[in-house]
């Protein structure tokens, strides 16, 4: 039927129809199922989400680099707006920061590869008389007096010493020479990488803020721009205090395992500030390890090294890092220990770095951002 509405004339509407797939009572629209172009389209879906799966995978080492080269440029741009903000130029603050920290750390190089070399050395040197040592010392025996016998343990302590102390066994544990010259190969090239994105994101950070902000309605580009300032602000000021915290313990490790006359003190002190840099759990870790290297020694040198680092961690937890770490991130104790160890599951010791000022940042982003929309509402 044609109807004129308003002068205009309408042709009829066509009734719409559908195919069925399967039978369905009479009067039913249609419906076309398009099963074998659904099916490929998945397919190509499942495809690609694959391709670029492999893709992530294969390039997980350079985000790895890109990862952390950021990381140490938010934690060096601190340094570089404070000389800033005292009239020096950016690109020399820049040059100014790299050049301090390139030497503080070629100094400490040239300073601990001398030592460790010549602590390995004697320590490979007089292994047959450490083993020995271990194996007669007064906390084997008191170990034997409660387990009704020390001869297997000192067959153990000879046999691992034995087995230790063979060249060949060792290189087979780091998969042999060459394998460990292509990790030593391998970590300068990832250093000299890190290193150059380093200063390229040093020297950007400002426009690639700016640039971000791009991405941003412009009615809410200042509330980006305050959020993020404080953001990187708070990550450059965890980074600060953590590496704070790791040199603290390795110069009062360095003191106090050269009094207590602990085997290769340097390395161990050496152990100890790495180990502090992993948040949570990486002071525990190296007290650990250095307590069992300081048995090695004498019973009274392990148990001195084990008051010690209790002494030490709780001195650490309550004092040292309240008054370094407060003005850095403002993390609940409960979310400091979720995050650090979701972090290590994820990304293992960078993870671990991470993880705390990640949560920072989010803890930012809730009450600059959510907070507020939600009270507005």
């Amino acid at each position: 039927m044609w109807r004129r509405v308003a002068g205009v004339v309408r042709q009829p509407e066509a009734p719409v129809h559908a195919e069925l797939t399967a039978e369905a009572p009479p009067g039913t629209p249609e419906v076309r199922v398009r099963a074998f172009r659904m099916g490929f389209v998945g397919a190509l879906g499942v495809l690609l989400a694959l391709f670029l799966g492999g893709i992530i995978t294969q390039l997980s080492t350079v985000i790895l680099y890109i990862a952390l080269a950021l990381f140490l440029a938010l934690g060096l741009d601190p340094m570089v707006s404070w000389l800033q903000r005292r009239g020096m130029p950016r690109w020399l603050s820049i040059l100014l920061v790299v050049v301090v920290v390139i030497g503080a750390f070629v100094a400490i190089i040239a300073t601990a590869v001398p030592l460790v070399v010549a602590q390995v050395t004697e320590i490979v040197q007089n292994w047959d008389q450490i083993v020995e040592d271990v194996r007669d010392s007064d906390l084997v025996a008191w170990i034997g007096g409660l387990a009704g016998g020390s001869s297997w343990i000192e067959d153990g302590i000879a046999s691992v010493g034995a087995w230790l102390g063979d060249p060949g066994n060792i290189a087979n544990l780091t998969g042999g020479l060459l394998a460990v010259g292509a990790g030593i190969l391998g970590g300068l090239t990832g250093a000299t990488i890190v290193l150059i994105l380093t200063l390229f994101f040093l020297a950007s950070l400002d426009s690639m803020k700016r640039y971000a902000g791009r991405f941003v309605p412009a009615s809410s580009r200042n509330g980006f721009t305050e959020v993020s300032e404080e953001i990187t602000g708070s990550v450059g000021r965890y980074v600060i205090g953590q590496i704070s915290l790791a040199s603290v313990n390795g110069v009062l490790s360095l003191v106090f395992l050269s009094i207590i006359g602990a085997p290769a003190p340097f390395l161990l002190a050496f152990v100890a500030f790495l180990c502090s840099l992993v948040p949570l759990v990486g002071t525990l870790t190296g007290a650990v390890i250095i307590t069992l290297v300081s048995l090695t020694a004498s019973p009274e040198t392990g148990i001195a090294a084990a008051i010690y680092y209790l002494v030490y961690m709780q001195v650490e937890a309550y004092v040292l890092s309240p008054r370094i770490m407060s003005r850095a991130v403002s993390v609940p104790g409960a979310l400091v220990v979720i995050a650090a160890v979701a972090g290590g599951t994820l990304g293992g010791v960078l993870g671990a770095l991470v993880a705390i000022p990640v949560a920072a940042s989010l803890i930012i982003v809730v009450e600059k951002v959510v907070f507020p929309r939600q009270d507005a509402a």
